[in-house]
């Protein structure tokens, strides 16, 4: 490799570096390409436009950094969730709620795994909040359907395991959303134990997952259903 393709990829390197903790401290929507060019010492301001060409290309790229260690610890959960006890469990069944708390750890941990990296981590945890809390979401960089990707084998596994109503009014969206703003925000904390929350989480995550659809919920649902449009 030669020494200019050496100092590009280490000017890529600190480009993103500098975008993970400024987007930890202030957001991934109140950063601008040139304060991250200048955090990383680029001598070129248009710097970040150069290696990513946009905001877009940018956060894709951070999130990309972190997804291969996400996709490997979320996978080796749900290979152990498919070699155990509780595979075959189905909604209402013997088994569903153990059925469901292991899913809401798979959902949990590989994200609270980044908890432990200091201020990358928070970055990337903070993004992925930013894109999932936008008036519309931003789901395509997350990659949350993909063929293969460790979330889309995940809703895949919840889907005998809930009620017909909670599919289809988003409870696996909703709990991806709430787990990705609750680990971006604990990882503002400053806090450096986080075994109870990573505890507590879960806890929360199984029981938004697996909640009962009310009656109420079910009347208001067949009232949109039939609804003129």
């Amino acid at each position: 490799m030669s020494r200019a393709t050496d100092e590009g990829a280490d000017t890529r390197t600190r480009l993103l570096r500098a975008a993970e903790e400024l987007f930890a401290e202030r957001g991934s929507e109140a950063v601008s390409l040139r304060e991250i060019g200048r955090a990383a010492g680029a001598r070129n301001v248009i710097a970040a436009q150069y290696w990513f060409t946009d905001r877009d290309g940018l956060v894709q790229a951070l999130l990309d950094r972190h997804l291969a260690d996400i996709e490997q610890r979320r996978h080796a959960m749900l290979d152990a969730f498919e070699a155990g006890p509780h595979a075959a469990a189905v909604a209402g069944g013997p088994g569903a709620d153990e059925a469901v708390h292991a899913l809401a750890a798979a959902l949990v941990e590989p994200l609270a795994a980044k908890l432990d990296e200091g201020a990358p981590g928070a970055g990337y945890l903070r993004t992925v909040a930013d894109l999932l809390t936008r008036p519309v979401p931003s789901t395509a960089p997350l990659a949350l359907d993909r063929p293969g990707a460790s979330t889309a084998r995940w809703r895949a596994l919840l889907e005998p395991l809930l009620e017909p109503e909670a599919l289809e009014l988003h409870r696996r969206f909703l709990a991806i959303r709430f787990v990705a703003v609750e680990v971006a925000q604990r990882a503002r904390s400053g806090r450096d134990d986080h075994r109870l929350f990573v505890s507590q989480l879960v806890d929360a995550a199984a029981g938004l997952l697996g909640a009962t659809v009310s009656a109420r919920t079910r009347e208001l649902r067949e009232q949109r259903r039939s609804a003129p449009r």
